[in-house]
């Protein structure tokens, strides 16, 4: 795309995204970044209040370019909640595997993983609305009360399972990481499983994957 048809915004973005990946290091001053770019201080604050803000919206715009790209396959809007969550991680996987240089710049950046998470913070947000948003229920709970524990935890526990794929996929050296596609698979199966009470055949499946890709060693 060219930059005059981009919005301000987006080429904020498109500069950030080539110094970064271009010097591995942020901008030394916001000031400096806005006079390389030709561009009035002021009119970077009209959208983001720092470097790490940018990074921030980097995964909230992969999450929702991946929505608007879903929103526009029928099978997608006509499948049930696991075919919608199977194919959310997929497309977003894609979209980072896209975006690879970028995003593996900013989740390594920091060895401090609570700031790590913190840069998620608006993807966890977004995240949680769609889990929330299929409705997914627990079915034939056979424990008291264990259904409605299940179904105020799914969202925070599917978004741990996103974090999950998401370290995976980062140390992934697989052609075109197909080991995280089989990862994909397999975690939203148990998941899936978990809620249906079906959980052991599940999970020794997922149990030997991760073992043989060397996770349960030390």
């Amino acid at each position: 795309m060219e930059m005059e048809k981009m919005n301000t915004r987006d080429v904020i973005l498109e500069n950030y995204t080539k110094y970064v990946l271009t010097h591995n290091e942020k901008p030394k001053s916001v000031y400096a970044f806005t006079a390389d770019n030709n561009m009035e201080e002021a009119e970077f604050y009209k959208y983001f209040g720092s470097f790490k803000a940018i990074d921030s919206a980097v995964f909230v715009d992969l999450f929702k370019n991946t929505l608007n790209l879903l929103s526009q396959d029928e099978d997608f809007q006509q499948g049930d909640a696991k075919h919608k969550l199977l194919s959310y991680y997929f497309t977003f996987f894609e979209m980072l595997t896209a975006n690879r240089s970028l995003v593996t710049y900013i989740l390594h950046q920091d060895e401090n993983k609570l700031k790590v998470l913190k840069t998620l913070d608006g993807l966890k947000e977004e995240y949680t609305q769609f889990v929330e948003s299929l409705d997914i229920k627990p079915i034939d709970m056979i424990v008291d009360n264990l259904a409605n524990v299940v179904d105020k935890g799914l969202s925070k526990a599917s978004y741990g399972q996103l974090l999950f794929i998401m370290k995976f996929w980062l140390n992934d050296t697989s052609p075109s990481f197909e080991k995280t596609d089989v990862l994909i698979e397999k975690t939203m199966h148990a998941g899936f499983e978990v809620i249906n009470t079906k959980p052991i055949n599940a999970f020794v499946d997922l149990g030997k994957f991760l073992w043989k890709e060397g996770m349960g060693k030390k």
